[in-house]
């Protein structure tokens, strides 16, 4: 199969898609591996490590989209990629379809196959391609909540860490999935007060075991989540729902509880924001301000950590774009069911039954297409 990979467009998207050790072993199966000159570069690949894994290099985006069965990328595609793609093609990355109508009715129209790295999961649920970029954005998150709570930057001026005679700070994160595990993990090391909520009971009885006692786990509730983000120094959205659009947790009378100063850092932005008053921002404009409270929605997180980021990645990907790179998709998804549940649309149709909610589409289980 022709694997292709384009650089990444994505206003400050600095991962790439495979390593040269990746394409190494992808060559050494059979295939062919084109690459966009410059791709790997911001990640530390120069062009002649990918030469000397085996890959060969092409100039533009187009000609990789033009001759590549097999598309594999980070981010999702822009609109001005959309043309490239072709039907049938393959085109395997991060979506997150139920956040952009456009981007699902661009991927419906090239009649290709999305596979998206969010929804591939096992069968106890886990999503082995989301986690690696969880893990770097729920540590970011406190590392650029701390930094934004600085009074350089228009922050109440807090130190999470406090020192000895003064009070560390306050960090509120509302799920404690593997982003909000992380971002704990982070602020509790700090020194901060964190208080981590969650809907799911067994969870929280589990994280009490593991979690040290700066940590205070939290059933969610509109109630919980109003007295703790008042008394907050820095709020983390960190909830995730499969493939659908993130539920609006903190709504705009509940941000007005919070400290002149406070940061919001909502991960789940990536799926619409669980603020009511979040918007996608990104690395060149992280920032802006609703309330006196500092928003930071940066929709790609770790591209700011491409060196940490595309290895994690990638250690995940590889297995999964090797299996469809010597079945193919449909033999693949019907001999792997990981694979099957993380295409969301082919042949024009969507597969995933939560992007299908969140735009009223149509919905066609994805056996019926494979």
């Amino acid at each position: 199969m022709i694997i292709g990979m384009p650089r990444e467009i994505k206003k400050r998207e600095s991962r790439v898609a495979m390593v040269p050790g990746g394409i190494e072993l992808a060559v050494a199966g059979g295939h062919e591996v084109l690459v966009e000159t410059g791709a790997g570069k911001a990640s530390g690949y120069e062009d002649e490590d990918y030469l000397k894994a085996g890959a060969s290099l092409v100039s533009t985006a187009a000609e990789v989209y033009a001759k590549a069965e097999f598309i594999v990328k980070v981010k999702e595609p822009l609109a001005e990629e959309y043309p490239l793609i072709r039907p049938g093609q393959i085109v395997f990355t991060y979506f997150h379809f139920a956040s952009s109508r456009d981007l699902t009715r661009g991927m419906m129209d090239s009649q290709a196959v999305a596979v998206a790295y969010e929804t591939v999961s096992k069968e106890n649920g886990t999503l082995p391609l989301l986690t690696p970029m969880s893990e770097v954005a729920g540590r970011m998150a406190i590392q650029e909540g701390a930094k934004y709570l600085e009074k350089t930057f228009g922050g109440r001026g807090v130190l999470l860490a406090g020192v000895p005679g003064v009070k560390p700070g306050v960090v509120t994160i509302i799920g404690a999935g593997v982003v909000g595990l992380n971002a704990a993990k982070i602020a509790c090391g700090l020194g901060a007060i964190v208080y981590l909520l969650d809907n799911n009971l067994e969870r929280l009885r589990y994280l009490s075991d593991v979690m040290p006692s700066n940590c205070f786990l939290l059933m969610s509730t509109p109630r919980t989540i109003r007295e703790t983000i008042a008394e907050a120094d820095l709020v983390v959205g960190a909830v995730l729902l499969v493939g659908e659009k993130a539920p609006v947790l903190v709504t705009r009378e509940m941000l007005r509880l919070m400290k002149r100063g406070a940061v919001v850092v909502d991960v789940a932005i990536d799926q619409g924001g669980s603020l009511e008053t979040s918007r996608p921002t990104s690395h060149d404009d992280p920032i802006y301000v609703v309330d006196d409270v500092i928003h930071y929605c940066v929709t790609n997180m770790p591209g700011a950590v491409p060196c940490t980021s595309t290895a994690a990645l990638t250690n995940a990907t590889l297995p999964y774009i090797l299996e469809i790179a010597d079945k193919g998709v449909r033999r693949a998804a019907r001999e792997n069911g990981e694979i099957a549940r993380g295409i969301n649309i082919i042949d024009g149709r969507v597969t995933c039954r939560a992007v299908a909610e969140a735009f009223g589409l149509d919905y066609v289980p994805v056996q019926a297409m494979i």
